[in-house]
């Protein structure tokens, strides 16, 4: 069996959504997993931002327009009197829902609920016109299987458990649809696997029916060597690893959710990017197989703060540098690139919710530095750190100033703090530097 997800653009429109039924009918018995449709979770959270607020009204505003959002898609899409009647009837009962739920107090429990409804919406939709277009699809739904526990992490025994169940108790179908991101927690209520995470929720489900290959279907052709929303002639790379991968994915390429390897990297189940607009081509690969060396790809990670925690006393003093990381592990942030000195040392961060608390607490004992709008470039290639031509690529240096620089940490990563203004200049750069020179570094 294979699996296949879908992203918000790949079922943003009427045109699209042909596209993937023609992509997914070939017979071969699959999982689709959807995302919610294009812009549609983005309207939700400002739902939910106008709640907490308490401005119902801009809320309701919100909602009253995604309902005619929806109501011109299912004209559009479903010409079956029958199925256009049973998707309206449920997609009016979500709205309806939505408009009573913007009256309870808010809640990052009822926000989850809220940010929730997109994905049933276009799972509903998607089932009913496949339905329509007489192909052979049971619609699945994720909360009854899909489970995250205490530490947030999936709870893979449940999951396995609940879908092998429904799956053998659901007639034969050739497409499975069911929602991304969405789930339950260790409690019952609904909850989710953060913004991206149906490729998560997608190489779950792979590595527990132990699929022959995920694919994560989107509006690019794979991994490419570098960012093209900034850098022009950017080139797809055929294969990567998943340590590749993974790095890629952590620090900053927005094509896949930074977990979605590790649930099937150690079962050996490929995963596959693939193009929704363009099918024929080959995308990008991903598997344990290695290929290559040398610098593959670039990528950069915004939203980063930068802190240097200057001691008194000797930085390797017993005991300096375990007082400074108990205080990020108690506040659960975590930690990007790691430098030191010998009285200094500096640190990374993207999630700056409890900073000023871990602030106060680091002063107590050292001089504290914090610079924000700071982001990580990152260059990701197998064992690029023992490649002859990797020196080469601190030619950048010369260009623009780096803040930090990781190298060794990891055989296939070299990562490098900038301010973000020059983030486009330095991505061109090391395009130019890494991939156009005449000593290419790969």
């Amino acid at each position: 069996m294979l699996v296949l997800k879908f992203g918000g653009t790949s079922v943003g429109s009427i045109e699209n959504m042909i596209h993937v039924k023609d992509i997914i009918n070939n017979g071969q018995q699959k999982v689709v997993v959807l995302s919610a449709m294009s812009g549609t979770t983005n309207a939700l959270v400002a739902i939910s931002e106008y709640m907490k607020s308490k401005n119902i009204e801009e809320a309701l505003i919100v909602i009253d327009a995604l309902r005619n959002n929806y109501s011109k898609t299912i004209t559009s899409l479903l010409s079956n009197t029958a199925l256009h009647t049973e998707v309206s009837t449920y997609v009016n009962s979500i709205f309806k829902e939505l408009e009573t739920l913007v009256n309870k107090p808010y809640s990052i429990l009822l926000y989850n609920e809220i940010v929730a409804q997109g994905e049933l919406l276009s799972t509903f939709i998607f089932s009913r016109y496949l339905q329509q277009e007489n192909i052979n699809a049971v619609l699945l739904p994720a909360l009854d299987f899909m489970r995250i526990d205490k530490t947030n992490e999936p709870d893979n025994y449940y999951i396995q458990q609940n879908l092998n169940r429904i799956i053998t108790g659901t007639p034969d179908a050739d497409i499975y649809i069911t929602q991304g991101f969405i789930s339950r927690d260790a409690e019952g209520n609904i909850a989710n696997l953060q913004r991206g995470g149906s490729d998560y929720t997608a190489t779950i489900i792979g590595a527990v029916l132990k699929a022959e290959e995920v694919q994560i279907w989107t509006d690019i052709d794979g991994f490419h060597n570098n960012d093209p929303r900034f850098v022009e002639n950017t080139k797809a790379i055929s294969n990567l690893s998943f340590d590749e991968s993974a790095e890629l994915a952590y620090f900053g390429a927005k094509i896949l959710h930074p977990q979605t390897v590790m649930p099937v990297r150690a079962l050996d189940i490929p995963v596959r990017l693939k193009n929704t607009m363009s099918p024929a081509s080959y995308g990008t690969l991903i598997t344990n197989e290695v290929h290559g060396e040398g610098i593959k790809a670039i990528a950069a990670k915004d939203n980063i703060t930068a802190i240097k925690i200057k001691s008194a006393r000797m930085l390797l003093a017993h005991g300096f540098l375990k007082k400074v990381f108990e205080i990020f592990e108690r506040y659960e942030t975590s930690i990007d690139m790691i430098t030191t000195s010998e009285i200094a040392v500096s640190l990374t961060i993207d999630d700056t919710t409890h900073l000023e608390p871990i602030v106060e607490e680091l002063e107590r004992f050292s001089i504290v530095e914090v610079d924000d709008y700071m982001s990580i470039v990152c260059l990701v290639g197998n064992a690029i750190i023992f490649h002859a031509d990797t020196p080469n690529l601190f030619q950048i240096l010369q260009d623009v100033s780096v803040r930090m620089i990781s190298y060794g940490g990891s055989n296939n990563n070299i990562s490098l703090l900038i301010n973000t203004s020059d983030k486009v200049e330095s991505l061109k750069k090391l395009q130019r530097y890494v991939f156009e020179s005449d000593s290419v570094l790969v």
